[in-house]
């Protein structure tokens, strides 16, 4: 293995000095949240927010991510500036729309703010993104390209929030997408270091807050941390995972969609098989209520502990097969697709049966009940 010259070695240093600093300040900051937290972000002292949890936690770690996330932006401008692009349209989209998703997170925490807010927060959010040239670019027409570029910033918004609903399994989620959009930044001819600062000083913040999220949490995530990292993850996902310059050819797209699919599939399957559920008994999707795919793991038998680490594991086989995709599987082909897709498909049925078992299981307690109460009447 080639060695790496000096002015690498030293970069690598300067990441890893970054890393450090910001994963001990944020540590510093969550224990300085948590001892003086207080009324704001303790969620569950409203009677009308269903969560898992039996016990109201503060839920201010959103305030951390975003401090972290603004040292990581502010240290970038000393240390790691070589591109010269820090005042680039595109990098000040981004900024601006994290701003955006995260006051209107804290927003949500302290007042618990309409949904149709949130929404048209979130639409705002996208079209930012679109406006200063982050867009998911599928189509010859710019507008179509800018309205599945608005619906995947407010499907991400939403699909990490509703996964905040067990201790770890958001941050283990989030801490796995950024460790894949590292590797395709890596394979990528369109590498940034703008982008690898800010994954990495999220990284950081995210491996600090596990220490107090992790089952039994002495901390929630809240509005503020799952809308902050939303807002994150959903432009990294545009430049890396649906724009990656790496993947050309015929089949791109297929490849492409292959990328997402596999990055964000724990996302896509709790929020697809909550949907679904909720719209097949007549509920509203938004509501919420603790019918996701965590706590119908919970109901046949695994421990939270246990529910984090299976979502851990299929998390780490997708972050081996996009590896092996950026990395070996040039040229793509359609049969790939299909393997892929494939793999995709299996492990969100696996999981939505056990939804759909869950609920079989309770409609065949309560005919038991029902039957058994005809016949103490009867006698």
């Amino acid at each position: 293995m080639e060695a790496f010259d000096l002015d690498t070695q030293i970069l690598i240093l300067k990441y890893a000095l970054l890393f450090g600093f910001t994963f001990t300040f944020s540590i510093m900051l969550n224990q300085i949240l948590l001892k003086f937290s207080k009324n704001l972000g303790k969620r569950t002292a409203d009677v009308s927010m269903i969560r898992w949890a039996s016990e109201a936690k503060p839920s201010l770690v959103g305030i951390s991510f975003f401090i972290i996330f603004l040292i990581t932006y502010s240290v970038y401008t000393v240390f790691f500036n070589f591109e010269g692009t820090l005042l680039s349209t595109q990098n000040l989209g981004v900024l601006g729309a994290v701003c955006l998703g995260f006051l209107m997170g804290l927003s949500d925490d302290a007042y618990n703010t309409n949904p149709a807010l949130k929404l048209s927060t979130q639409i705002f959010c996208g079209l930012l993104l679109c406006l200063t040239g982050t867009y998911i670019s599928l189509f010859p027409l710019e507008i179509l390209n800018y309205i599945i570029t608005v619906v995947w910033v407010v499907a991400v918004m939403n699909s990490i929030n509703m996964l905040d609903n067990m201790d770890s399994i958001t941050t283990v989620v989030s801490i796995f997408i950024l460790l894949i959009a590292l590797v395709a930044l890596y394979y990528s001819p369109d590498f940034s270091h703008f982008y690898l600062a800010l994954i990495l000083g999220t990284l950081s913040a995210l491996f600090a807050f596990l220490i107090y999220n992790w089952h039994p949490s002495k901390m929630f995530m809240g509005d503020t941390g799952s809308q902050f990292l939303g807002i994150l993850l959903a432009p990294i996902g545009i430049i890396y995972f649906w724009n990656n310059k790496g993947i050309s050819g015929v089949e791109a797209s297929g490849k492409q969609l292959c990328i997402v699919l596999l990055a964000f599939i724990i996302p896509i399957f709790d929020t697809a098989t909550v949907i679904i559920n909720r719209l097949r008994r007549g509920q509203a999707p938004y509501i919420g209520g603790k019918d996701h795919t965590t706590h119908h793991l919970s109901h046949m038998g695994l421990s939270d502990r246990k529910v984090a680490f299976l979502f851990i594991g299929i998390s780490i086989l997708s972050f081996i097969m996009v590896w092996i995709i950026v990395r070996f599987l040039t040229p793509w082909s359609h049969i790939l697709t299909a393997t892929f897709m494939l793999y995709f498909l299996s492990v969100f049925r696996s999981l939505y049966n056990v939804t759909r078992i869950r609920k079989a299981r309770k409609r065949f307690h309560d005919e038991t009940r029902k039957s058994q109460g005809r016949i103490l009447e009867r006698a």
